[in-house]
């Protein structure tokens, strides 16, 4: 058994008290799921909360949901090991709010109802449409899940002072229980009040860190950068491009992929979009997505100091506890840094509490990745196309319940061999999928009426299908050595990690070809509805008590 000692190891008093915490955190998450789960009585508590969330509210949820592991544990690793190149994924995903608020967050919620698949299906034939949105739905989530649960392994890993693969498979099993557990009881309503929570304690121990890093260096950005340089032993190069993707032309090109995939991502994952159902009207939507940019414009300014501070105050040579975790404890173990060292007081108190809020991240974000699937799965492929618009509510809600069980199962099994890999990169993946499948449609849908049936499940699989493809036969996959899932095979033959820059446009061309070539016009008597529904709002209120 691979065993890496840490200095938490050697601490039985600490990993009690990080235990401890971690335990009070699983309970009022607990208390609050079932809390919430007393006041689910229809479809639409159960989906959307009862549109009961004020702006503010569903703000904080949103962030909450979209400031995830990948974001606090990943990004920083990143950029402790690569320095500018890690920068690029906070700038990605801080500028992907823009298309998310611009193009898609009012309109969607004007539009549909509980999932993605609603829009869609308003002036789209059901079945085929819904069939398509609801696979899709449901491979990006996993795609997302699997960073949180790897992100889980390591963080755990590290507090036990251990780097054993069976451990981080326990904890990921472990992880996964507790996201159906939340998903089945509480519903929409207890993953978006344990979201609100996670949200504010993610700010408050990033700004905390964030204000220790800066009183070391005496507030100066500067001596930051030029200590995180020296230490990384990189030296001027470790502030420049080329680090992480190198500077040849494949290198350059894979790091504009990235970037494609970052900005264009938000707009199309699943598990964002429906949290715009769960507010009262258009006006409540735009006020989430306002609050959502300002929190997370600021979480990911700090996320600078949390990378840089790692790369100047942590060893991230080969072999350190940073380098092997692939940068995923680069956080926690800052936090233990900046509170003393190791071995000290402080330290112990502030790993344990930022190890504590990390999780509390993890089973946020899981619940509702899980709870999205679920969902989808229920109200788009069960209601209303295996029962054909006649199950009861109670019938659809089981049926959802059930789906969160094995979407946790199958999360679980994939999650596993992924341990390798660095939590980031694994939800730009997910970014790169939902660009290429999920925003070609939605956009077509909104504001293009010649757009059709036929067309929307030709943009939806060839984007989904084209961006799997390429993943698994990427250097992910296979080729890379010990970066790689499959270390003893080579199958690749895609050059790229980030298939985004190939796949999101075949995704838009997949969408004007199955358009021309399916020559069914029976969509467009409807596109009027939806476009006044869409930019109004009007009738939207009706069809979601409905």
């Amino acid at each position: 058994m691979n065993v890496l000692l840490l200095p938490l190891a050697a601490e039985p008093g600490n990993r009690t008290l990080t235990i401890s915490l971690f335990t009070a955190v699983v309970a009022v998450t607990l208390y609050i799921t079932w809390w919430a789960s007393r006041q689910n009585k229809t479809a639409a508590d159960y989906y959307a909360g009862g549109r009961s969330f004020s702006g503010g509210q569903n703000g904080l949820a949103v962030a909450g949901d979209y400031m995830s592991a990948a974001s606090f544990l990943g990004i920083s690793g990143q950029i402790a090991l690569f320095g500018y190149d890690g920068f690029l994924y906070s700038i990605g995903f801080l500028v992907a709010w823009l298309v998310a608020l611009l193009l898609v967050a009012e309109l969607l919620r004007n539009s549909g109802r509980f999932t993605m698949a609603d829009q869609l299906a308003f002036r789209m034939k059901q079945k085929p449409v819904r069939t398509a949105a609801a696979t899709s739905t449901i491979v990006v989530s996993i795609f997302y899940l699997l960073a949180q649960m790897v992100g889980a392994g390591s963080l755990v890993g590290l507090l036990l002072g251990v780097k054993s693969e069976g451990v981080k498979a326990a904890v990921i099993v472990l992880v996964g229980a507790l996201m159906i557990v939340y998903v089945t009881i509480g519903g929409m309503k207890g993953t978006t009040w344990v979201q609100i929570v996670k949200a504010v304690l993610l700010m408050a121990g990033t700004v905390v860190i964030t204000f220790l890093v800066l009183l070391k260096f005496h507030f100066n950005i500067s001596d930051l950068l030029g200590s995180a340089a020296d230490k990384s032993g990189k030296g001027e190069a470790f502030l420049q491009p080329g680090l992480l993707y190198g500077k040849d032309l494949t290198g350059q090109i894979d790091f504009l992929s990235l970037g494609l995939a970052l900005v264009l991502g938000t707009a199309g994952l699943p598990h964002i979009l429906i949290r715009f159902y769960t507010v009262p009207d258009s006006r409540a939507a735009r006020r989430s997505v306002q609050w959502a940019i300002g929190l997370i414009g600021v979480f990911y300014l700090m996320t600078l100091a949390l990378g840089f501070g790692a790369a100047a105050l942590l060893d991230t040579t080969k072999g350190s506890a940073v380098e092997t975790s692939k940068g995923n404890v680069a956080s926690p173990l800052l936090a233990e840094a900046v509170g003393g060292g190791a071995g000290s007081t402080g330290g112990a108190i502030l790993l344990a509490l930022i190890a504590a809020v990390a999780f509390a991240t993890i089973l946020a974000v899981v619940a509702g990745l899980t709870l999205t699937s679920a969902s989808s799965f229920a109200h788009d492929l069960y209601a209303n196309v295996i029962a054909k618009q006649k199950p009861t509510e109670q019938q659809e809600l089981r049926v959802a319940r059930f789906a969160a069980i094995g979407i946790g199962a199958v999360a679980i099994g994939l999650a596993i061999p992924a341990q390798k890999l660095n939590i980031a990169f694994l939800v730009a993946l997910a970014f790169a999928v939902a660009a290429s499948a999920n925003l070609p449609a939605l956009l077509f849908n909104l504001f293009w009426k010649r757009f059709n049936t036929s067309g929307a499940v030709w943009s939806i699989y060839g984007g989904l299908i084209s961006a799997v493809v390429l993943v698994v036969f990427s250097p992910v996959v296979s080729g890379n050595g010990d970066k790689s899932m499959i270390t003893d095979a080579d199958f690749h033959w895609f050059p790229l990690s980030n298939p985004g820059i190939v796949s999101i446009p075949l995704g838009f061309l997949f969408g004007v070809l199955g358009t021309y070539l399916g020559r069914d016009r029976s969509s467009e008597t409807r596109y009027s509805e939806l476009s006044v529904r869409a930019l109004t709002g009007a009738g939207a209120e009706g069809a979601a008590k409905h």
